[in-house]
């Protein structure tokens, strides 16, 4: 496929209809595929949202230990468990950015009365 740019590019999935379907990357938002895993991902705006109001809740908990190991003065656990914290930065970041991905790519899907792609 010779380059097209940016705005132009678009890729042909099935849909949920059984035809392919040209989408451009904005419209086909986060990846559909099942990554040859045993687990099927989440890949819808519904799932998506709420994977990421339970790994924000999960953060608040993360957050509460984080200031208890603060007031009672127990540093060496957080020597021994620092990368909870990056975990508990960064995953948030990760779901919600999904999440706003795909109700961006759904938006645009029905302004172009477009079904959602499966693959």
């Amino acid at each position: 496929m010779p380059y097209q740019p940016t705005e132009e590019r678009v890729v042909h999935r099935m849909a949920e209809n059984g035809e392919i379907v040209a989408y451009t990357e904005e419209e086909y938002g986060v990846r559909k595929d099942d990554g040859s895993g045993l687990v099927k991902p989440v890949n819808s705006a519904r799932g998506l949202l709420l994977m990421a109001i339970i790994v924000s809740a999960l953060d608040c908990l993360v957050l509460y230990g984080l200031i208890r190991i603060v007031l009672d003065g127990t540093w060496e656990i957080l020597a021994e468990t620092w990368w909870v914290l990056l975990v508990g930065i960064f995953v948030p970041w990760a779901c919600w950015g999904y999440y706003l991905q795909e109700r961006r790519a759904e938006k645009l899907r029905k302004a172009r009365n477009l079904p959602r792609p499966v693959e």
